[in-house]
This record gives C-alpha cells, sequence and structure tokens, in this order.
C-alpha cells in the first residue's frame, strides 16, 4: 500500500492535484493536464486554443497522419504579414492585445521556473502517451484491488453491482430489486455505479458531459472547466457555483422580506377596494 501510495503521487498533476488527463510534456521534463496548462496561460493573458481538441503527440503529427497536409502550399512573407499586422487568427500562446508573435512564457508549478514555450505556445508541446497509459492501468488496478461489497447481503456476502446516492449505500442486483421495491418512491432513485464515498448528484455540462463547477454571469449559465477556458467566454464574468448560489439567495431573501413585509398593506387595499365596489354598487 505504501509503494502504491507513492506511485500515485507521481501521477497528479501539480496543478489541478487530480491524476493526470491528456498531459503534455514540458521542455523542463515536468508534466501537466492540457485543460490545466490552457486555463494557467488564461490566467497569465494567453490567448489557448479548444481544451477540447486532442493535444499534438509523436504518433500524430499534422505531416504523418496525411501525405497531402504535408505538401500544402506555404503561405507567402507578405501575405502572412499582412494577416499578422491585421489580428487575423490566433494561435495557442498568443497574447491578447498583441499584433505581431512572440514566445510563450509557462509557470511551471513543479519547479517554479518559467519556461519558454516558444511562438506556437501549448502547439509546440507533445502529449505524454506513456504517462497516460501508465495513469490508466494505475485506475484500473485501484478497482480491481478495492472491491465493493453489498451492504445488505446476509454473510456470504455478494459483490455490489450497484450504487444508490439516495439511499447513500451499495447493492448487489438481488438487493437492489429488494430494497427499491416497485410502485414505490424508492423505485425511482437512479442506480450509479457502487462506490465507498456517495457525493452528492452535482449538475453535469450537457456540452462536455462535466460536472459544473463555475457560473457564467454575462451568459447566465452554468459552466464546467472546459466550457470555462474556451474562447467563448474569454472577457466574461466567471464566479464559483457556490458564490454566485450564495449572491442569488441573498437577492432572494431580501425579496422574500420585502413581499412579507408589504402583505399587511396590500391585504388593506384590498379589503377597501372591496369595500368602495360594495358601496359603488349599493
Amino acid at each position: 500500500q505504501t509503494s502504491m501510495k507513492n506511485m500515485e503521487r507521481e501521477l497528479v498533476c501539480p496543478v489541478c492535484k487530480e491524476m493526470y488527463k491528456q498531459p503534455l510534456a514540458l521542455p523542463c521534463t515536468h508534466n501537466v493536464c492540457h485543460v490545466c496548462a490552457s486555463e494557467v496561460l488564461l490566467q497569465h493573458g494567453y490567448l489557448c486554443c479548444d481544451p477540447t481538441s486532442e493535444p499534438s503527440s509523436p504518433a500524430a503529427t499534422p505531416a504523418t497522419r496525411s501525405p497531402r497536409l504535408g505538401r500544402r502550399a506555404v503561405p507567402k512573407p507578405d501575405r502572412l504579414d499582412r494577416l499578422l499586422k491585421s489580428g487575423f487568427g490566433t494561435y495557442p500562446g498568443r497574447k491578447r492585445g498583441t499584433v505581431h508573435p512572440q514566445t510563450v512564457s509557462f509557470p511551471c508549478p513543479a519547479c517554479q521556473r518559467d519556461v519558454d514555450l516558444g511562438e506556437r505556445g501549448l502547439g509546440s508541446l507533445f502529449r505524454n502517451l506513456t504517462l497516460e497509459r501508465v495513469v490508466e492501468r494505475y485506475r484500473q488496478t485501484i478497482n480491481i484491488s478495492a472491491a465493493i461489497m453489498c451492504q445488505f447481503c446476509k454473510p456470504p456476502q455478494l459483490e455490489a453491482t450497484k450504487g444508490c446516492t439516495e439511499c447513500k449505500s451499495s447493492f448487489c442486483n438481488e438487493c437492489f430489486k429488494l430494497y427499491h421495491p416497485w410502485g414505490t418512491q424508492k423505485a425511482q432513485h437512479e442506480p450509479t455505479p457502487p462506490t465507498l464515498t456517495f457525493r452528492p448528484k452535482g449538475l453535469m455540462c450537457p456540452e462536455h458531459k462535466e460536472e459544473v463547477t463555475h457560473y457564467c454571469k454575462t451568459c447566465q449559465r452554468l459552466v464546467c472547466q472546459l466550457c470555462r477556458v474556451r474562447r467563448t467566454h474569454t472577457s466574461h464574468k466567471i464566479t464559483p457555483v457556490l458564490s454566485a448560489y450564495q449572491a442569488l439567495r441573498e437577492k432572494l431573501s431580501k425579496s422574500l422580506t420585502y413581499i412579507l413585509s408589504s402583505q399587511d398593506t396590500v391585504q388593506t387595499q384590498i379589503a377597501e377596494l372591496e369595500e368602495t365596489v360594495k358601496h359603488t354598487e349599493v
């Protein structure tokens, strides 16, 4: 268990403190998640490419994917210069508000040094496929070694196949049917994969299938980490979900307090209007 814990520390991204997802190899030999790298560059004022796109890898470069791409005509220098001066087109690592290309400096969170990524920024980095495979195999090993047993079986216990977030328990197939009988309210509970730690079911982003963590005030919608680093939300006001929830709750509380305080006045006015109607009818 100690060796597994030590190995797990080596598979954790220094930015998000979670296991690597699409790790990129930095020139300083350290690694960082693709989404985390895009978010760090955005915080330092650089425009980044769409983080949902696949990063480059030694086995999938534009020249090796298709021979036609390697023979594509290169734009003339004068035309390319006109495009850059007009501000047309962006590339990963272009500084906001600048026209001419410049080198991108990435602050490595592991060695605390500014790493030069060149003019292409994240486009010049390669995806660490070896590290990605190691992370995937480690996840599979953890899942196999940590079998979850049914919490309601009589000895001998069977291995759990379903979980219930509402019941906060794991069940085998027979126990799940037994404790969620047809025709009752519990029958509407949605089964989830079995687990030992049940978290409240959060809202999911319909576009990226990730849990929403922030709220965009400009668009007035919930966004996930992938939505947050996209260009469509570059200049938008984005706050954490908890902060947006507290602000909305305070606003609603003030509105309810005003309505309740005005309730007696409104009732009095209604009674006076009813008396006026009766008097008019007479």
